[in-house]
């Protein structure tokens, strides 16, 4: 039976999770991504506490088997579709937000090589990741301006010099491969992505993460010294704006936020349902023997339940409509690029929004002693309240009502 880590010193077993709740169904996948969530579940409480680099858990993820998933069968992965990638991502973060952000992350730096590397390059690169087992990390922020890639000055030519500082760079700690964002000549609206190993010289990856939530997805800063980067470890052509089907990588990038935004919502509510089940007391006046018997309590489970599998749908179908755009290729119009876009930012904001309601109601049906810090049932809050501020809610409202009312879609963006 799966359990949530809920460590307390006056007991021995934290109350138990029903499995039924937590299932996700993910495919020929299920029982690996279970096994999987069980482990890093068994310690997430500890860990959100501590911070720092998950590397026990990295390996894990490693060991797996699932860390390929998303490599397409020509290159030796999985070539499994996105609708279910995302739905391993809801898994693993009902149990470990952090290593499911960082699970997600691998599978979007996937995504970065396949929508923006010549054929050579998806070889090289897919191919590697395969044979080596790379987890792959990021530095491609492009609010960070501080950041330059010169041609080489030496005689020898034909490599460029890196220099420069990027933040909120998931995953970069423990890597084996960096994905990085540079302004192409200067100008930060035109950009070009290369790909370097992460323990090339000059490369630091610092541990300086310090956010409320999310607190192991080692999304802290990277800085660059002189670092040499070969002609060909410049992704392209298309890159990054090259062609329609090149921009659909922030719709992959959004989908992973939103579940993490479910699965968080996800682990809050099964948590809370074997409190209120075990441990809860019944209030004075209500009448009831039990907790659960309150129905009160019943009424705001169902309330919190049923958004949550409202948010699912939402993000579902927005899977679904990723992946026929995806499978179009460089068929893709704007059109059918922008419906996409639509969806997945209808069911970022619904995901995001009732994951911070559930994951803060939750303590409404358990009472006072839940707040207690040994339970970390605050963690799952702490995650979406960290995670949502991504990129604002507000502006994808705004994309959403100016479609509605123009008929135009979202225009492609580093967030949309």
């Amino acid at each position: 039976m799966t359990t949530l880590a809920l460590h307390r010193p006056d007991e021995t077993t934290a109350p138990a999770v029903p499995p039924e709740l937590l299932h996700v169904d993910c495919g020929a996948h299920t029982a690996a991504v279970e096994a999987l969530a069980a482990k890093l579940a068994a310690t997430a409480v500890e860990r959100d506490k501590r911070g720092g680099t998950a590397l026990a858990e990295r390996a894990l993820i490693r060991q797996s088997g699932l860390l390929t998933l998303s490599v397409p069968s020509q290159y030796g992965g999985g070539g499994e579709l996105w609708p279910l990638i995302y739905r391993i991502v809801r898994r693993l973060a009902a149990a470990d937000s952090s290593l499911a952000h960082l699970y997600g992350f691998q599978h979007l730096q996937i995504a970065t090589i396949l929508l923006f590397a010549n054929s050579e390059q998806q070889q090289r690169y897919l191919s590697g990741t395969i044979e080596h087992s790379w987890f792959w990390g990021n530095a491609t922020n492009a609010l960070d301006g501080n950041i330059a890639l010169q041609p080489a000055s030496d005689a020898t030519g034909g490599h460029y010099t890196l220099d420069g500082f990027k933040t909120f760079c998931s995953g970069a700690l423990d890597s084996d491969m960096l994905n990085v964002s540079a302004p192409r000549g200067g100008d930060p609206s035109n950009r070009i992505i290369l790909t370097i190993p992460s323990r090339r010289a000059g490369v630091h990856a610092n541990e300086d993460w310090d956010a409320i939530g999310q607190r192991q997805t080692d999304s802290g800063s990277v800085r660059f010294e002189r670092v040499r980067v070969e002609a060909d470890e410049i992704l392209g052509p298309p890159g990054p704006g090259g062609s329609p089907r090149a921009t659909l990588r922030p719709c992959v990038s959004q989908l992973v936020l939103t579940e993490i935004y479910n699965g968080n919502a996800l682990g809050a509510l099964a948590a809370a349902r074997a409190y209120t089940l075990e441990q809860a007391r019944p209030w004075g006046s209500s009448g009831v023997a039990r907790a659960a018997e309150d129905p009160f309590i019943q009424q705001r489970y169902g309330e919190l339940w049923s958004k949550y599998r409202a948010a699912v749908s939402l993000t579902e179908n927005a899977a679904r409509m990723l992946q026929e755009a995806w499978d179009l290729g460089d068929a893709i119009t704007p059109q059918q690029r922008g419906a996409a876009a639509v969806a997945i930012a209808e069911a970022r904001v619904f995901a995001a929004r009732t994951a911070l309601e559930v994951t803060a109601q939750i303590f409404e049906t358990m009472g006072a002693r839940a707040t207690a810090s040994r339970w970390g049932f605050d963690r799952f809050w702490r995650n979406v309240r960290t995670h949502s501020l991504h990129d604002p809610l507000d502006y994808k409202l705004r994309d959403i009502g100016h479609w509605l009312l123009s008929g135009e879609p979202p225009l492609p963006s580093i967030y949309s």
